[in-house]
Order: C-alpha cells, then sequence, then structure tokens
C-alpha cells in the first residue's frame, strides 16, 4: 500500500487514478473550471435543497475537488458544525484549503484522503458527493468506509451521471472522435479510474449500495442543460481536453496530434446545433442518490 503526499494511504487499486487526477485531470479541471464548477454546481444545489444536511451537523464532503462543496455545506450547517472535505488528490486540497482560508470559512477542515482504504477520526451525520464517488476502483469498499464513518441512520447523498446518451454534450464528442480514434490498448499516461459513466445504471448503484450496507435507498431523475462554453470553440476545447473524448485523446498522446484538427471540424459541426445566444447549451442527466446508514447496533456484523 502507497501513501499520498499527506502520508495517507492508498490503495494500489486507485493509485493510478490518483496519478491522473493530481496531475494532468487537477490542470484542466483548472483551466476549465468556469464550465465545468458552474455546470455541476446546479446539480448539486439541487441535491441538497432536496437532502439538506442538519443543522449543526457534522458533514463529509467525498471527492471535494475544489472545496466549493464543502463550504456550500458549511454554509448550510451553520458555524455549530463542521464539514470535512476530502480528495485523494494532493493538489486538489492544497487548493481547496488555501481558498477556504481565503474566504474566511472556520468550520471546515480538508484532507487527502483515499476513501477506500481511510480510517476516520470523525463520525458524520451526514455524507455528500457531487461526482466523487463514480472513480473508485472498488465503490463497494469505499462506500462501506463512507457507511461505516456515518452515525446510525445517517444519510448519503450523491449526484452521479445517468447514461451516456442522456449526456449528449459529452457522448456526442465521444462518438465524434471515435470514428478517427479509439481508447488505445497501450498507454503511459495514467487513467481516471472506472469513467463517469460507472453509476449510470439505477440497479448497479443500488446493488453497490446495498452491499456496502446501506438501506432506504432512493434515485431521483434530475435533468437540467449544461452549458458547455461560451461558444463552440470553447466547448469543443473541452471536449477534448476532457471527459471520454478527452480521455482518448489523452492517452493516445502524441500518436493522435496528426488527427486534432479534423476531430476539431467535425466537433464544431456536431456541436453547431447546441450553440445559442448563451453559450452552448446542451441536455445533462443526473441521479441524485440518497440512502441512509445501516444501523449497527441491529447490524453488528457490518
Amino acid at each position: 500500500m502507497s501513501t499520498t503526499a499527506d502520508d495517507a494511504p492508498v490503495s494500489p487499486a486507485n493509485a493510478e487514478a490518483i496519478e491522473a487526477w493530481d496531475g494532468p485531470l487537477f490542470e484542466r479541471f483548472t483551466k476549465y473550471r468556469h464550465i465545468v464548477v458552474t455546470g455541476l454546481k446546479q446539480f448539486g444545489d439541487e441535491a441538497m435543497r432536496i437532502y439538506p444536511p442538519p443543522l449543526g451537523g457534522r458533514v463529509l464532503d467525498i471527492g471535494c475537488g475544489f472545496g466549493d462543496t464543502t463550504q456550500q455545506l458549511a454554509d448550510l450547517i451553520g458555524s455549530e458544525g463542521l464539514a470535512v472535505g476530502v480528495d485523494a488528490a494532493p493538489r486538489f486540497i492544497e487548493a481547496a484549503r488555501t481558498e477556504a482560508a481565503e474566504a474566511g470559512a472556520a468550520n471546515v477542515r480538508f484532507d487527502v484522503m483515499d476513501v477506500e482504504v481511510a480510517s476516520f477520526g470523525d463520525r458524520f451525520d451526514y455524507a455528500f458527493s457531487r461526482m466523487g464517488t463514480m472513480f473508485f476502483a472498488n465503490p463497494v469498499a469505499a462506500l462501506r468506509k463512507i457507511r461505516e464513518a456515518l452515525v446510525p441512520g445517517g444519510q448519503l447523498v450523491m449526484v452521479v451521471w445517468r447514461a451516456k446518451e442522456e449526456n449528449e454534450w459529452l457522448y456526442r464528442a465521444q462518438l465524434i472522435t471515435e470514428r478517427f480514434v479509439t481508447k488505445p490498448e497501450d498507454y503511459d499516461e495514467p487513467t481516471c479510474g472506472p469513467g463517469p459513466f460507472s453509476m449510470a445504471n439505477a440497479d448497479t448503484t443500488s446493488g453497490i449500495l446495498v452491499s456496502a450496507g446501506f438501506d432506504e435507498i432512493t434515485l431521483r431523475r434530475c435533468d437540467l442543460p449544461f452549458n458547455g462554453g461560451n461558444d463552440v470553440d470553447e466547448a469543443v476545447e473541452l471536449t477534448m481536453d476532457l471527459g471520454p473524448a478527452g480521455e482518448i485523446l489523452r492517452l493516445q498522446g502524441e500518436r493522435a496530434a496528426h488527427l486534432h484538427e479534423p476531430i476539431r471540424r467535425a466537433l464544431c459541426e456536431g456541436m453547431a446545433e447546441f450553440a445559442g445566444p448563451e453559450g452552448v447549451i446542451a441536455p445533462a442527466s443526473t441521479w441524485i442518490v440518497s440512502a441512509r446508514s445501516t444501523d449497527h447496533r441491529l447490524n453488528p456484523a457490518g
């Protein structure tokens, strides 16, 4: 078992994904933060509206990234509560700590942590994740750790992508790119893990949660328009750097460099119908998932 920069233990199964998130993906998410975080925030807002954290509670934010959701949770629980943001990528945690300090957020804490092998020193009333649980190599093991960190009856709320076909702004870019090149069998760059659509199937996600010891599982469909850029050029640049199409091109590296221009032209043509005066806006679809921790006193076997 290896460790992160903060000496937190890392599962070997997650090491490659953490390398990706702490390296090229951190840099690309920073570059497109104004698009991605703004687009994802609306789904997180809806999840927190439907399933708000308890006032004065202790809350856990899983895969917190830049920590914007952690600060939002901290505001909702009030000064008597505590919001703890965790992420396996040290550079995201460094950014989150810096921004929270600049914002004067007193009731937040950020820890570098691979949840799959974590030892939580705290117990939480509520756990939240906005697109942070889809990249676990072993999701049952990771979610079992989260369940064990919750008080009996504690609530887990997470936002995950639904099927690719329901998120055309990403899926269309993948299909267009795959006309020219596909994901290579051999590559030098680290991958992002199972990928953003690993929890798209409702039965699969429910089964993972049941196996991890959760009950009262509910999945609510949430469809909202996603603004993928101010214009087609920006939207195409984003999809060539992030998402399924971006992952193909990143892993291909220089081998596909000569294809970038024809791919870009094809993507511009394919994305044109989504362009309007307010940007490139396409349908996006997520699950808002809620589950309760099994009462350990009634289920001592865990």
